[in-house]
């Protein structure tokens, strides 16, 4: 029986790596069934939303999607159609995987480190008052009344909060990964010396999962300490449990260790559903050029194929993809030397490449 999977092909370079992920999965063997469902800018003027209702019942049907990046203007316009999908489907953990392959250039060696975020608080519900408008003005009223702190006129205000079931439910997630997939260590990335009371309470309760798993070590770092950590000795860590803002900046500066954002998987669970997609953005300038790396979204489906328990088929295609990164001859420009960017591959050409290796 086919798996019935959303496809979301979002904008910019998003629609190349998804028809190159979708040829790349179906060749596998494993069947599938998708569900096409467009998002992003390219359907706002049709439908006056970049996520319209439709996308959301594809996948609360379907349980299961993997999407190409979709654009999320900076400053003004539509908010980011991915917090939009965490925070409608419930999709309460990030998971993003970095590890370094042989072929990638990098400055580092043996890096394998796996970011858990927490997708649905902090500073990304969304939760602003413009300048000048009357929220930020009572807002600010309530600050000096109840606090005595005075928020300067003319400021924009953003809430970040942090509760104890968001921190109970991701810190739980972290460990039950840890441990299913034999990892060492859990490290909890906070801010709690200057931010005590928010964070102060992301720590604690991590801290009070993690004593229910006693072989498992636990260890806390400042998230200012922990990027510097990272940049002189990634090997001492191995699963980062961080709040949402934090996951956000950690595993964009790890999948810079091992390389960059071309070969940086992710994925995001919920109770009800589980959505798949690649770290990087939608690189707008680049889009029909046939120009982009699909590694980072061929990544993503090897975790959907783990995830509806296909490790075979999984296993197979990490193998091929590992394979084409080490010999370095069958890969687009960015895993090539600058002298060497002449023989890359084209987006849609690294697929027909991996396809064959398949033997599909």
């Amino acid at each position: 029986m086919a798996y019935a999977v959303t496809l979301i092909p979002g904008d910019g370079i998003g629609p190349e790596l998804t028809e190159a992920t979708r040829r790349v999965l179906d060749a596998t063997g494993v069947p599938f069934t998708w569900d096409i469902q467009q998002a992003g800018a390219n359907v706002i003027e049709s439908e006056g939303t970049p996520l319209p209702s439709r996308v959301l019942e594809s996948i609360r049907t379907n349980k299961v999607a993997i999407k190409g990046p979709i654009t999320t203007p900076v400053g003004g316009g539509f908010r980011s159609v991915n917090v939009g999908l965490r925070k409608e489907l419930g999709l309460y953990a990030s998971l993003r995987p970095c590890r370094t392959y042989t072929g990638v250039q990098s400055r580092y060696e043996n890096v394998d480190l796996v970011v858990v975020r927490e997708n649905t608080e902090d500073l990304y519900s969304g939760i602003e008052f413009e300048q000048g408008s009357d929220g930020a003005a009572e807002i600010a009223r309530r600050i000096e009344a109840v606090s005595g702190a005075r928020v300067p006129d003319g400021s924009a205000i953003a809430i970040k909060y942090i509760s104890e079931t968001a921190s109970d439910r991701i810190a739980r997630f972290a460990y039950e990964y840890a441990k299913k997939n034999g990892r060492r260590k859990v490290s909890i990335v906070h801010k709690a010396n200057i931010i005590k009371y928010a964070d102060g309470l992301f720590l604690e309760r991590a801290r009070r999962i993690g004593a229910e798993y006693p072989d498992i070590e636990t260890n806390d770092v400042i998230v200012d300490n922990m990027m510097m950590q990272l940049v002189q000795k990634p090997e001492l860590y191995d699963v980062l449990l961080c709040p949402n803002l934090y996951g956000d900046i950690v595993s964009d500066l790890c999948a810079g260790l091992v390389g960059g954002l071309g070969i940086g998987p992710g994925a995001n669970f919920g109770e009800d559903a589980a959505l798949f997609e690649p770290i990087h953005g939608s690189a707008p300038k680049y889009t029909g050029q046939n120009k982009a790396n699909p590694m980072a979204m061929i990544f993503s489906g090897v975790m959907m194929l783990r995830h509806l328990g296909e490790a075979d088929a999984a296993n197979r295609l990490e193998s091929v993809l590992s394979e084409m990164i080490t010999e370095g001859r069958e890969v687009t420009y960015d895993l090539l030397p600058l002298e060497q960017r002449d023989r890359a591959l084209g987006t849609s050409e690294v697929a027909d490449a991996i396809i064959r290796r398949l033997g599909a």
